[in-house]
């Protein structure tokens, strides 16, 4: 959930961006054999499985699953499971139409939103399709945000998280001994970054409408607030003030890049990338563009800062659910996410495909992954968009309208007022 790696084109985790891709990254389309009414198979054995493309390559979505797939069918004889792989462009239109009939809805659907199909009484709750012990397994918060109504109907595949990422080098030559903890220690290391001149900016803050909602949430959550109370959008609150008169206040220090009102993330991370900002809140695909496009750049990680020092981020899920049609089929498709999730399996996963995984046992096999060994730490400080709530989307498109007016003089509560006039 937003990237380049030398060897594949990575498309991110759907909702991070709310459509966007992650910096840089764009979907690849590729389909495998698609499945429908005229399925012969179609039984009590087969399984039906939709999912999006993440990667492309050698060892990207398709390969990942068919390679997963003839495992499974290898273990298991006489079980079957058909793939259809849709580009994240697409998905969305082909779910719409393969749902029109219990024939052709999927099985399984490997797909970001869960809640409408849950609320409808589509899906089977998350006990009914996985052990106990890959329930148990998954990390409190992201199994939480699965959930709708107390019940967890849907299965993270796999979480992107945000987290400081800083110029070390920079850090070194504006005399700046530690990556900052509180907001205060932020805006004074951006500042001293900015003194050094030559086109450098303290920190990358992108206001722009790309994705100005994760940008801005990563300091609402910062300061204690929340996007949602119950079934209430609640943005025009006074800790959610808080943050956006922090981003205000390094605005006004003149410590982040020019024009930050206007500026997207994948400019940022792209600036970052080439030495020219000094700290900017970064993904794990960061750290594989870092690797393709400036491997000599020195930087590091450390937790995202916040009011207090007290560490929180934006958390983002895609996820893995399963449709009930007559439930014949809750035996095999069980069999089959139970061995997705074996840690071995899953572990291969999530590494070529570059996000976090967000099982325990998935994250001991990953312990010295770079991405794992830079996120792991921020999944159970994770907080997320309130995207069950069907007012939120015109609260997220008015961020992203609205937030960047701050670096025009905007006053921070008036915004946030308008922004809570449009969720109504």
């Amino acid at each position: 959930m937003q990237i380049r790696k030398v060897r594949f084109v990575k498309r991110p985790l759907h909702r991070l961006l709310t459509g966007a891709a992650l910096a840089t990254g764009l979907a690849v389309a590729v389909a495998s054999c698609g499945f429908g009414s005229n399925d012969s198979a179609d039984s009590d054995t087969t399984i039906n499985f939709l999912a999006p493309v993440y990667s492309d390559g050698a060892t990207g979505t398709k390969a990942l699953w068919d390679g997963i797939i003839a495992d499974f069918e290898r273990q298991n004889p006489g079980l079957k499971v058909n793939l259809q792989l849709e580009s994240w462009n697409s998905i969305n239109d082909v779910v719409r139409t393969k749902l029109q009939s219990p024939s052709t809805t999927p099985d399984i659907l490997n797909i970001d939103a869960y809640a409408s199909f849950a609320g409808d009484g589509m899906l089977y709750p998350a006990a009914e399709i996985v052990s106990p012990q890959v329930l148990a397994d998954i990390q409190p918060g992201f199994a939480k945000n699965a959930s709708l109504d107390g019940t967890q109907y849907a299965l993270p595949l796999f979480a992107s998280t945000r987290t400081l990422f800083y110029n070390t080098e920079l850090f070194a030559r504006a005399g700046v001994a530690a990556p900052p903890k509180t907001w205060t220690e932020l805006t004074e290391a951006a500042a001293k970054i900015q003194a050094l001149g030559d086109g450098v900016s303290g920190y990358g803050l992108p206001l722009g409408s790309e994705e100005a909602q994760g940008e801005t949430s990563i300091w609402t959550f910062g300061a204690g607030g929340d996007w949602s109370n119950g079934g209430e959008i609640t943005v025009d609150t006074p800790a959610n003030l808080e943050g956006v008169r922090a981003m205000r206040t390094l605005i006004d220090a003149n410590a982040t890049q020019p024009n930050p009102g206007a500026t997207d993330r994948k400019d940022v991370i792209n600036a970052f990338i080439q030495g020219k900002v000094g700290m900017i809140e970064g993904l794990p695909p960061t750290i594989g563009q870092i690797a393709a496009k400036n491997p000599e750049l020195k930087y590091a990680t450390a937790p995202s800062p916040t009011q207090s020092g007290q560490p929180v981020t934006l958390g983002v899920a895609d996820h893995l659910m399963a449709f009930k049609k007559d439930g014949r089929k809750t035996e095999t498709v069980k069999k089959f996410l139970d061995h997705f999730y074996s840690a071995s399996v899953y572990a291969n996963f999530v590494k070529h495909e570059g996000f976090i995984p967000i099982t325990q046992s998935g994250a001991a096999e990953l312990a010295q992954d770079p991405v794992t060994k830079a996120f792991a730490a921020t999944l159970p400080v994770a907080k997320f968009y309130p995207s069950n709530n069907p007012k939120w989307a015109a609260a997220q498109g008015a961020i992203r309208q609205q937030m960047g007016t701050i670096a025009q003089g905007a006053d921070p509560a008036q915004v946030l007022a308008r922004i809570q006039e449009a969720a109504k």
